[in-house]
């Protein structure tokens, strides 16, 4: 998923630093959103799953061989791709509804869909009340599932009466944190702070963020 994600924008960004051509067509700039989305949806499933599994590890050791069973893990694999292939189908069916753009350039390195849907001169409808509905379903919901994950893993490590043992969960969910906060907090800062004020430049900075680094 990660290589995925990195490839949909990285490879044309080298090509248009290279060439001095920000140019892109219209079925590549489709093609790269819907391939953007797919793969970002199945990072932010994913890493939902992820806190889960830390989750049943700290908390319920004991029953984690049941409950991450293989067949539950193939069964969240399968629905992150599922659900990002539902978000990328739905974005790209949206995309296709607009027939007339107010200006040719994106402010952004890639195919961005908000960036791509602040483009159309028509049905505002579509334009404001689809990135929301989406935004809600494919990120609210997974981080407030990880939010709870670690509510209750910061929960247990509180009663954990040694230094040892607090290491050994920090240890466990430190990588997967740091992820998660450099992914969501720049994917919230460039999404939540265009409401407020946008500014292409540092748009672009916190994208380049949350889809390479």
């Amino acid at each position: 998923a990660d290589i995925g994600f990195t490839s949909s924008t990285v490879p044309k960004m080298i090509v248009d630093i290279s060439t001095q051509s920000r140019v892109i067509s219209y079925v590549s700039c489709l093609t790269q959103m819907s391939l953007f989305i797919l793969f970002a949806c199945m990072d932010n499933t994913l890493l939902t799953v992820m806190a889960y599994d830390r989750f049943v590890a700290i908390c319920y050791p004991l029953h984690y061989a049941v409950i991450m069973s293989p067949c539950i893990c193939v069964f969240l694999l399968l629905l992150s791709v599922f659900l990002g292939l539902l978000n990328s189908l739905v974005h790209y069916l949206t995309t296709l509804q607009v027939t007339c753009f107010k200006d040719v350039e994106i402010a952004s390195f890639f195919c961005d869909p908000s960036q791509l849907l602040d483009l159309s001169c028509s049905d505002t409808l579509i334009k404001n009340i689809v990135p929301y509905v989406l935004g809600t379903l494919f990120g609210f919901f997974p981080m407030s599932g990880i939010i709870f994950s670690y509510y209750k893993i910061v929960s247990a490590l509180l009663k954990i009466p040694s230094s040892g043992g607090r290491y050994k969960v920090f240890s466990t969910c430190g990588s997967h944190l740091s992820v998660v906060c450099l992914f969501y907090g720049t994917g919230l800062g460039t999404y939540l702070g265009s409401l407020a004020s946008y500014s292409p430049r540092k748009g672009m900075v916190a994208s380049l963020m949350y889809t390479v680094v």
